[in-house]
């Protein structure tokens, strides 16, 4: 069963990893309309960042950002399957693969989440949502 503190944290990491794998991968993007959707992914973390913040600070909850040795990895494996051509598919399929454990970690978050409240279960949903529509979104660059 997962409480409010343990549902942000993990809803913060999930949204911290996404905008650091955007801005790792943004400057390599070849073609516009890659780089406005990378642009707009950012922009939806950036705001969900922020909602997930406002409700620990509501809940009094001192939330641990993302370990840097995980972003860092994380951007090192990146900077790997960069490597070669075809620059905007290697990087919409790196998205639609952050988006889908995003999505998946959501998922189960939210079937362990009964003693959370509607608000943090609200923004959970919102962050799956949010992780599915850019899915789909990330597939026309493949």
């Amino acid at each position: 069963m997962m409480n409010n503190e343990q549902m942000l944290t993990s809803m913060l990491h999930t949204v911290q990893m996404g905008q650091s794998g955007i801005r790792c991968v943004m400057d390599n993007a070849v073609g516009t309309g890659l780089k406005t959707e990378l642009r707009n992914q950012l922009k939806e973390y950036d705001a969900l960042e922020k909602q997930t913040l406002k409700l620990a600070q509501k809940y009094n909850l001192q939330l641990k950002n993302l370990n840097p040795v995980v972003e860092t990895m994380s951007s090192m494996m990146a900077k790997m399957q960069l490597m070669g051509g075809e620059q905007d598919s290697k990087i919409a399929g790196m998205l639609i693969q952050g988006n889908t454990r995003g999505m998946i970690q959501g998922l189960k978050n939210m079937r362990k989440s009964i003693a959370t409240s509607a608000d943090v279960k609200e923004l959970a949903k919102q962050l799956v949502n949010t992780e599915n529509i850019n899915i789909q979104k990330s597939q026309t660059f493949l």
